[in-house]
């Protein structure tokens, strides 16, 4: 079985590998954070559609039969967020939580208001068992966003929690592709289409979004 591996063209070392499909939320998040710390790696792909995460081969590195999984430090490292706080903790600069204990549980709070209420519960292998896929991720996203809009009124500033990128920020975007990908009125959500908007200027969040990817779909010539 073959896992197609792709270097980056902003990577020019194999040390670090991260198995990705081009439009998972929770690899993105890793692409970013990745990215924002200048960390080279190489990517390989793994089709979710295709179940090629279900192949012995995959599962023997993440048992979960997810994506993502990251290759570094010697380390096989799976689930997002902890990935996200492994580089921040060994690699602290451009730092991706803040220094004071409180502004820190906020920014994993935020974090967490996305990544284990709202994507989860749209995450592919739970919408393909769902008879009205339109109808149940609209649903889920808006009750996420209606809570996670107020929060952000009171911690934003140019970014999720004031002027600095953090965590957050990684699971903010992938979120916002998929509200938007799912018919979400994203004008009910000024602050988070604003927040959103900000950090789609920077080149980390630029370079790591799916149509970058290189299982990305090709658009025909």
């Amino acid at each position: 079985f073959f896992f197609g591996s792709i270097l980056c063209s902003h990577a020019m070392s194999s040390e670090v590998i991260l198995h990705s499909y081009w439009r998972s939320s929770s690899a993105w998040r890793v692409r970013v954070g990745l990215l924002w710390k200048g960390i080279p790696y190489t990517y390989r792909a793994v089709n979710l559609v295709h179940q090629q995460q279900a192949d012995p081969t995959y599962r023997a590195l993440n048992p979960a039969a997810l994506v993502p999984t990251l290759h570094i430090d010697g380390l096989t490292l799976t689930q997002s967020v902890p990935i996200l706080e492994y580089l921040d903790e060994t690699r602290p600069e451009a730092p991706l939580l803040p220094h004071a204990p409180a502004a820190r549980a906020k920014v994993r709070a935020l974090t967490l208001a996305i990544a284990a209420d709202i994507q989860p519960i749209q995450n592919l292998r739970v919408i393909q068992k769902v008879d009205d896929k339109q109808k149940w991720a609209h649903h889920w996203i808006k009750v996420g966003f209606d809570a996670l809009e107020e929060s952000l009124k009171d911690s934003a500033g140019l970014y999720s929690y004031g002027d600095a990128v953090s965590i957050a920020d990684c699971v903010l975007v992938p979120q916002v592709y998929n509200a938007e990908r799912w018919g979400v009125d994203m004008v009910s959500y000024p602050t988070i289409s604003r927040v959103n908007a900000e950090l789609m200027n920077l080149s980390a969040f630029q370079e790591s979004h799916p149509s970058q990817q290189p299982d990305a779909p090709k658009e025909p010539s």
